[in-house]
């Protein structure tokens, strides 16, 4: 089945439920979900040259300032999932936001869609910081327009 998704030209990775993703309802926890938004976001920035090592060589990183999460449906233990990003916005100063949609495949159908809205700050003090130049140009050339 092709996926049609909300946005064109999304970085996407596919998932499976594990085991330990189900809670006591018998189906994956919404803890789950926010540490699958992780992964594929540092899976992107990974994609775009920015790694763990970068963000320290420049003392500055990407820290989550606000999450929103639309959970619509669940996902079960052995499914496969793909979860896509994109990057939605880079003032160039401070910020940085992404959207996600979680989809099952099988059915496509959407099961998550969410935002993160990242703040620069600088590693050593955890104070906010601008951008740096090279992020402004990785990330604001990852730009999609929603």
């Amino acid at each position: 089945m092709s996926q049609e998704w909300d946005l064109p030209d999304p970085y996407v990775i596919e998932l499976e439920v594990e085991a330990s993703a189900i809670d006591e309802y018998g189906h994956a926890n919404n803890a789950a979900y926010l540490r699958w938004v992780e992964q594929v976001s540092w899976a992107h920035s990974r994609h775009l040259g920015l790694d763990l090592a970068r963000y320290r060589e420049l003392d500055r990183a990407m820290a989550v300032h606000r999450h929103e999460l639309d959970y619509l449906a669940p996902a079960f233990e052995g499914e496969r999932l793909a979860l896509a990003t994109w990057i939605v916005g880079c003032d160039g100063r401070l910020t940085l936001t992404r959207r996600f949609q979680l989809v099952r495949p099988a059915d496509g159908r959407t099961l998550l869609r969410a935002r993160t809205r990242f703040a620069c700050i600088e590693l050593t003090t955890g104070r906010p910081r601008r951008l740096p130049v090279e992020y402004v140009a990785i990330y604001g050339g990852a730009l999609i327009a929603e």
